[in-house]
């Protein structure tokens, strides 16, 4: 309550703060809408179908983040869509960021797991975080699909889709250059692109961005600003069109970022997060702590005319190089300056590259059957190599245990889907596509050195071969000219895999089952008093059955990872975008979820059930009687919402004022795999930005004041107990997010 409280209150200060000067020029309408004579339409077109659409047109629950928006708060990577987009979390840790949807994805302690929210970028599929771990900038547009989209989308969908979509060529010669310095992170960020025509049929566009800034957590042992980021990202896009009956538009892209120092920090497991923002954490022996990553991601797609119909082809090639480096920090907070040097660490080396291709046909619009067909087929291979490193005074034990695991992995599939249009205002949608995969895995370990092993020697082999059917039906009425119900019924999957990183794995743990969803959802989607209000709404069931999961087990300080047997969850998601007046507008999403486990046997002990003395941790056989369900999902909130206002005011003929402000919020939640209420609840918080901007009235240059988490939330991304004799002392380690940030910015266009 007390956090709904505060983002109600801060989310109406914000649009008083915005309201309180008349504006007088008329609206200019964002880049990704339309606006018509008699009416502001405010129309966004998105391809959540595989064809260009009104958002108001498709009945999905979606949210549309534009290029334009993100820009406006330098957005690096995909976690700050979570500020506009209500039931999306994406989770920080030292491995793979996850991104979850309506309280599902898949954790990131089993590298090897594909993600049941799938990214793809330019139609790529990226189900690894790194393929995309470069900043995101020059986009045209984010698309956020909440539930299955197995049909359309295909490749690991059970829980949703995120669509990443770049910026392309422009018909005229332009250009931009934008600069900004980070005064809490010491440090700049550069950015800046020039598109246009090259001959008549070929256009281009070569977009830089460049990123050299500090942390926000000082680090005792190296003097030095946690996580310091050193980043760039080059990408080359030509499109040619020869004649107007085709078209091919290809990309490449190239990232390489590198992450100097941690986010960890120690904390008592006997308070509630107070997380600080010092660490104490020195090189360990496998190096300085951090990440480096190179990726390289290519695309093509090209339009064919056949007639009325339209012939697509989308190729893609996908490879990354990575290397992450873990410490944990373990001095006590408020000891006086105790320090403790980490006495475990790990790293974990990564190598993966894809090949994808895509084949489908589109009918015309307009007719009463409307259709898409398709086939696809990609290929990748994957190395995870894991180091892990033990230095425990207390046994008096130095050494480390190395892992190799190795993934070839092959996939095909068809899929189609037909529109019946009854009549102008009711149509029924009926979807299909099945998916084969095949899959390949080994792992085995060794004792690098040491006096004896603190982790279990092993070694597993395995194969998977399996088929999915992803079915969807939808009902489609439009009851007003602008206003449109909707009702589906649809099913996703995510496909089975390997456990890759688990010391003490064997043939008989070395696999797991693909995890099926079937969501049930109906919404309302609307466009009133002629465009100045845009509502939806929409309510959800979701269950999914075989939820992979992998869990932390401080008893044995190991992951338990397989198939937990189902979880429902069930909610209701609505956003409102009201215009006013001209120069003024206001946008507004929030979510209610309701997420829990229908049975999960052979659980790890939750934190309270060791309280209650009803699981014991350390009695195997406790273990396999406990059962979780009825307790909720952890990393899931009640509530989510955001608002976000914005004004333009005219200085004089040549000079406006541009003020934007976001509110985004969530209330409290598990961040701990063992759902402790001590250490491992995030409270409810609401965090700030705000953007100040003065410009000329042509957007030729601007001046940017802009903050971000102006309250200074202190937030946990996730946590987990360091047990004893890893550490001197047990503790938890929090995983901190960016704390609050100011920057200046300035820029050109030409």
């Amino acid at each position: 309550m007390k956090a709904r409280n505060q983002f109600l209150l801060s989310s109406v200060a914000a649009i008083a703060m915005l309201a309180n000067a008349a504006p007088s020029r008329a609206q200019t309408a964002p880049a990704d809408t339309v606006d018509t004579d008699d009416s502001v339409t405010n129309e966004i077109i998105v391809t959540a179908q595989k064809r260009e659409q009104s958002l108001q047109d498709v009945p999905i629950s979606m949210e549309v983040v534009s290029g334009e928006k993100l820009a406006q708060f330098n957005t690096s990577d995909i976690k700050a869509v979570m500020n506009y987009t209500p039931n999306v979390f994406v989770q920080s840790t030292a491995g793979n960021d996850v991104i979850y949807i309506r309280g599902f994805g898949s954790p990131p302690a089993n590298f090897a797991f594909d993600q049941s929210v799938s990214l793809y970028v330019d139609g790529i599929y990226a189900g690894r975080n790194r393929q995309a771990q470069a900043p995101f900038f020059d986009l045209e547009r984010v698309e956020v699909l909440r539930g299955p989209q197995g049909a359309l989308f295909g490749k690991n969908t059970a829980a949703g889709a995120v669509s990443v979509v770049s910026a392309g060529p422009t018909r005229e010669f332009e250009g931009a250059l934008t600069g900004l310095y980070n005064f809490d992170h010491k440090g700049t960020d550069f950015s800046g692109y020039l598109s246009g025509p090259v001959t008549d049929t070929l256009g281009a566009r070569l977009a830089y961005k460049i990123v050299n800034q500090d942390g926000y957590i000082y680090n005792r042992a190296t003097d030095h600003d946690d996580p310091e980021i050193k980043s760039q990202l080059l990408r080359l896009t030509l499109k040619w069109e020869p004649s107007d009956n085709f078209d091919y538009t290809a990309k490449v892209e190239y990232g390489k970022r590198t992450v100097i120092g941690g986010i960890t920090v120690s904390s008592p497991l006997t308070s509630g997060q107070d997380p600080q923002t010092t660490r104490y954490l020195e090189r360990s022996a496998l190096g300085a702590e951090g990440n480096k990553n190179k990726s390289v991601m290519i695309s093509g797609v090209g339009n064919l005319a056949l007639g009325d119909f339209t012939l697509t082809s989308v190729t893609g090639y996908s490879w990354f190089k990575s290397k992450i480096v873990n410490g944990f920090d373990q001095t006590i907070p408020n000891s006086g300056g105790a320090f403790v040097p980490n006495s475990v660490y790990n790293a974990f080396p990564e190598r993966f590259d894809q090949i994808s291709q895509e084949i489908r046909i589109l009918s015309p619009t307009g007719k009463t059957l409307e259709f898409i067909a398709g086939a696809y087929y990609d290929k990748s291979d994957y190395t995870l190599e894991q180091y892990q490193g033990f230095d425990i005074a207390s046994l008096n034990y130095f050494g480390r245990i190395d892992s190799l695991f190795r993934q070839k992995a092959e996939s095909w599939s068809v899929f189609g889907q037909a529109t019946f249009n009854i009549s102008d205002a009711f149509r029924a949608i009926g979807s299909l596509r099945y998916t084969h995969t095949k899959k390949d895995g080994d792992f085995a370990a060794r004792l690098v050195y040491g006096p004896f092993a603190l982790r279990p020697i092993s070694s597993a082999t395995g194969s998977i071969s399996e088929g999915n059917v992803d079915p969807s039906v939808t009902l489609q009425y439009d009851i007003a000219p602008r206003i449109m119900l909707y009702a589906t019924w649809g099913r996703g999957s995510k496909s089975g895999g390997f456990v890759s990183n688990t010391l003490g794995t064997v043939d008989s743990t070395f696999t797991f089952e693909p995890e099926r969803s079937e969501n049930f959802e109906a919404g309302i989607k609307s466009t009133l008093a002629d465009g100045k209000i845009v509502a939806n709404v929409s309510a959800y069931h979701t269950q999914f059955k075989d939820l992979q999961v992998s869990v932390y087990r401080p008893e044995t300080s190991s992951y338990l990872t397989g198939n937990a047997a189902s979880a429902t969850s069930k909610g209701i998601e609505g956003s409102l975008s009201f215009f006013p007046i001209p120069n003024f507008d206001i946008s507004a999403s929030a979510a209610y979820s309701d997420i829990k486990y229908d049975d999960y046997p052979g659980a790890a002990c939750l934190a309270v059930q060791v309280t209650d003395g009803t699981c014991n941790p350390a009695d195997p056989a406790s273990i396999a009687a406990n059962n979780l369900a009825g307790f909720p999902v952890a990393y899931s909130s009640k509530w989510t919402g955001s608002v976000t206002a914005h004004a333009r005011f005219d200085m004089s003929d040549d000079v406006k004022l541009d003020i934007t402000g976001v509110a985004s919020g969530r209330s409290k939640y598990f961040n701990s795999d063992n759902q402790s209420p001590v250490f491992g609840v995030q409270n409810g918080y609401v965090k700030l930005d705000l953007r100040v901007q003065l410009a000329d009235q042509d957007d030729r240059w601007h001046v940017a004041l802009v903050g971000k988490n102006l309250t200074n939330q202190k937030t946990i991304g996730s946590a987990f107990n360091l047990p004893a004799p890893i550490t001197a002392s047990p503790r938890a380690i929090l995983y901190l997010e960016p704390t609050r940030n100011i920057s200046l910015e300035a820029g050109i266009k030409f």
